[in-house]
């Protein structure tokens, strides 16, 4: 059995974690009295949404306030891609082979973040894989038990990742590729919100809510212009168009199975989008000599 991260608990009704611990667990600043205290308020609640990173915080979340901060959870993945790139560097300086420090660059993204999205990864692949009919499917979806879909879901998802970043040639090129992967990977998830309905009425993509269409834009601009800057024009596009294929396949894949997406889902396409990046830069920047 396998230790669900904060963000999964509180949406796991059936173990009697339910919406009141939101308010609990994640809570943050929500003055109202200037643009500036609402873009700060907006960044915290990506940041404890996409994140385990303690953040001081003052008010509950309620219903929506999710939603509109979505368009910061390119923020939330500049600082998870950050902390593996300084990981990286600092066993890189030390000495340490490419692949011990791949290695750590990969575990610190796994530490900051709860292996949240690794969660949602592991449960779509044993929901979507495993279940007979929609309501079955969403049951496992809600288990805590780990499948065989699961397992070579986590094993495929840590062993490319893993991979990629070993071969990359040098500190500065991981540094680029992990933060324009976590940044891309997650101003996907606002469209993605914004487009594909919830399956159920609960859980944490219902809580959630809906993205509103500049939220979503916002966050894709941020995504776009960060893949720009790390990996150059040629590469975004590569990335673009593997990340908008990743999406409507997810999409139609969800739509289909369970009539929609929810928080797993979410977790799922993260991970694709996060490898097709790593993948691409790896591609792009070429391996070590």
């Amino acid at each position: 059995m396998r230790t669900k991260s904060p963000l999964h608990r509180h949406a796991r009704g059936k173990r009697g974690h339910d919406s009141e611990k939101i308010a609990d667990r994640y809570t943050t600043m929500k003055t109202r009295d200037g643009w500036g205290s609402g873009l700060a308020a907006d960044i915290k609640t990506g940041i404890l949404f996409c994140t385990r990173l303690p953040v001081p915080h003052s008010a509950p979340i309620d219903s929506g306030d999710v939603a509109r901060a979505s368009w910061a959870f390119p923020v939330a993945g500049a600082l998870v891609g950050g902390a593996g790139a300084l990981t990286y560097a600092i066993a890189s300086g030390i000495r340490l082979p490419s692949a011990l420090a791949a290695a750590l660059a990969l575990g610190a993204t796994l530490l900051i973040t709860g292996c949240l999205h690794e969660d949602g990864l592991a449960d779509t692949a044993d929901g979507l894989g495993g279940g007979r009919d929609r309501a079955r499917k969403l049951e496992i979806m809600r288990d805590s038990r780990l499948g065989t879909y699961g397992v070579c879901a986590l094993i495929m998802s840590l062993l490319l990742r893993w991979t990629a970043l070993a071969a990359m040639a040098g500190p500065v090129v991981v540094a680029s590729a992990l933060i324009a992967a976590h940044v891309a990977a997650r101003a996907a998830l606002p469209v993605f919100m914004r487009f594909v309905p919830p399956a159920r009425f609960d859980g944490l993509s219902a809580q959630a809510g809906q993205p509103a269409l500049r939220s979503a834009a916002v966050a894709v601009l941020l995504g776009v212009l960060v893949l720009v800057t790390a990996l150059g024009l040629a590469a975004t596009i590569v990335g673009l168009v593997l990340a908008t294929c990743a999406g409507l396949f997810v999409a139609w894949l969800s739509m289909r199975q369970i009539g929609g997406q929810t928080g797993d889902v979410l977790g799922a396409l993260e991970q694709i989008i996060e490898i097709a990046i790593l993948l691409t830069a790896l591609a792009v920047s070429g391996t070590r000599p």
